[in-house]
């Protein structure tokens, strides 16, 4: 018996419970070492490490003879604002209503109860976060947005990834193929990598502000997919399409019960 054929061999031997358990634990170490990762950035930050990199990035993305404009075409500044309100309240709040609407009306209240929880969870972190931190905004390059609030860490970068990291791996879980599971997953991080960059191309944060929420936002997303994961375990929420017993069939079950 070659390689490839122990292996298939023991992956049949393995139960869906128990490669779930191997997900959560591996999940576990990874959300471990993103918060090391947080905390190790947030004390740079604190001690003012990074202050001269963040203002080199601000600056070496303006004008040399107007700080005022941005380099590039005019296009890129308008596609700027178009894409940073997506990462803004109003936006992500309509789109969480929207999709817990839509569990709603498909009788699937726990999914729905959870995904409100988890994106009202990623504002409350994000404001709990900024009062801790207190950073000022930068000033080095003038506004391009008006904003009101504290600088550390990005909003717009943590509640676009805790909103859209959470849909998309709840999406994954009713998706058919892996491609389309994959597909899911490079739209989400994509829309969320987007919605950062633009805060600092638009002068309102600095570079470690949108790191910092972009890494906050993966801590509570993971957060989220763990609960979710051992929530399936017991049977709280639909399992994934390709686990037994997985969407479909719980959602059947969740209508007629």
């Amino acid at each position: 018996m070659n390689l490839h054929s122990r292996l298939q061999a023991l992956k049949a031997h393995v139960a869906a419970r128990d490669r779930t358990e191997l997900s959560l634990l591996l999940g576990t170490l990874a959300l471990l070492g993103i918060v090391m990762v947080v905390l190790n950035l947030a004390g740079e930050v604190l001690e003012g490490d990074t202050l001269e990199f963040d203002k080199r990035m601000l600056a070496g993305l303006r004008k040399a003879d107007n700080p005022a404009q941005p380099i590039g075409p005019a296009w890129l500044e308008m596609a700027a604002f178009d894409i940073t309100a997506l990462g803004g309240p109003t936006v992500l709040g309509m789109t969480v209503a929207a999709v817990v609407g839509f569990l709603v009306l498909q009788g699937m209240y726990r999914n729905a109860l959870f995904v409100f929880l988890a994106s009202v969870g990623g504002w409350m972190l994000n404001d709990l976060l900024k009062e801790v931190f207190a950073r000022p905004r930068p000033q080095v390059v003038p506004h391009l947005r008006q904003v009101m609030s504290l600088s550390f860490p990005s909003g717009h970068a943590l509640t676009s990834a805790a909103v859209f990291l959470t849909l998309g791996a709840l999406l994954m879980r009713v998706a058919q193929s892996r491609l389309v599971k994959f597909y899911i997953m490079f739209i989400a991080i994509t829309a969320t990598l987007l919605v950062g960059a633009t805060r600092v191309y638009l002068g309102v944060h600095y570079p470690t502000d949108v790191l910092a929420g972009w890494t906050a936002g993966l801590v509570w997303a993971t957060i989220c997919y763990l609960i979710a994961r051992r929530l399936q375990i017991t049977g709280a929420v639909e399992k994934d399409t390709d686990e037994p017993g997985g969407v479909e069939t719980k959602i059947e079950s969740e209508k007629g019960g």
